[in-house]
C-alpha cells in the first residue's frame, strides 16, 4: 500500500503485514489497539479520529487486536485500548485506557517535540548496556 493510500483517511486499518511498512513509511506512528467488544475503545474511537483529522502531519493506525490477534501479542497488548506512539521507528510511548481530546492532543504534542537525536541515544546505550549484560551472561554459562 502506498503512503498516499495510507493517508486517504484519518486513521488507516494496521494488519501484521502492513505494520512495518507503516513504521517505515511514517516519521510518527501512532497506533490504537483496539476491539468492537471494548466499550472504553468504542468511546475513544471517536475522540482518536477527531484528533487524527487535525494533524495530517502524523499517521494514525488502528490495530482490530481480534482480527490481528498475532499483532498484538507482539506488541505485548494486555489491556485495550492501549495507545502506542512511534517516531523515526522507536517506540516512544505506549499507554493502555482511552485518553480524552485534550490528553491525546498533549501526548501529539510532546511526540513532535521530541529530540529525536537524545532519544537514538537513550536507545543505543540501552541496547549497549543489554548487549553487555547479555556478554556477562554467556561468559558465566
Amino acid at each position: 500500500m502506498a503512503t498516499n493510500d495510507l493517508r486517504s483517511a484519518s486513521t488507516i486499518d494496521l494488519t501484521a503485514e502492513g505494520f512495518q511498512q507503516a513504521l517505515e513509511d511514517n516519521d510518527i506512528l501512532f497506533v490504537d489497539f483496539w476491539a468492537d467488544w471494548c466499550g472504553p475503545c468504542k468511546s475513544f474511537a471517536p475522540v482518536y479520529e477527531q484528533v487524527s483529522a487535525q494533524h495530517d502531519d502524523v499517521t494514525f493506525g488502528k490495530v482490530d487486536t481480534e482480527s490481528e490477534q498475532e499483532l498484538a501479542a507482539a506488541a505485548n497488548i494486555t489491556s485495550i485500548p492501549t495507545l502506542m506512539a512511534f517516531r523515526e521507528k522507536v517506540l516512544v510511548f505506549s499507554q493502555p485506557g482511552a485518553l480524552n481530546a485534550q490528553q491525546l492532543e498533549e501526548v501529539v504534542t510532546a511526540v513532535k517535540g521530541l529530540d529525536m537525536t537524545e532519544v537514538h541515544a537513550e536507545v543505543a546505550e540501552q541496547q549497549a548496556e543489554d548487549d553487555s549484560q547479555q556478554a556477562e551472561g554467556d561468559a558465566r554459562q
